[in-house]
C-alpha cells in the first residue's frame, strides 16, 4: 500500500503562505490549527509544531516556512485545495520541489 507521504516523495515538508495572496478567509486555520493561524492583520500564517500546552508563535516574515507534521499531512492538503487565495504552497525539504500548492506539477 503507497501512502500519501511516499506519494509526494519525502519525510520532510514545509510548508508557506503568500501573504499578498491571502484573502484571510481562514479556511487553512480551521482544517489545520496547529500548522496555520489568523494574525491581527487577518491574514493566515503559519507557525512551528510545538509540544502540548506551549504556544507556538506566527512566522510573520515573508516566505517563512515550518515543518509539516506528518499526522497533519491530509489537513495541510485540504487546506492547501481549498484555499481561495491559492496561496499556501508545500514543498519538499530536500530539494525546495512544491508538491502542493499553486505551483506544483
Amino acid at each position: 500500500m503507497t501512502t500519501r507521504n511516499e506519494t509526494l516523495g519525502t519525510d520532510e515538508l514545509e510548508v508557506w503562505i503568500d501573504q499578498d495572496l491571502c484573502t484571510g478567509d481562514g479556511i487553512c486555520a480551521q482544517y489545520a490549527p496547529e500548522v496555520f493561524e489568523l494574525d491581527i492583520d487577518g491574514l493566515a500564517y503559519v507557525k512551528p509544531p510545538v509540544g502540548p500546552g506551549e504556544e507556538a508563535e506566527l512566522y510573520t516574515t515573508p516566505g517563512a516556512a515550518a515543518p509539516v507534521p506528518l499526522p497533519l499531512l491530509r489537513e495541510v492538503s485540504d487546506s492547501v485545495k481549498d484555499c481561495p487565495g491559492a496561496c499556501i504552497h508545500v514543498r519538499r525539504v530536500a530539494d525546495g520541489t512544491e508538491v502542493l500548492g499553486p505551483d506544483a506539477d
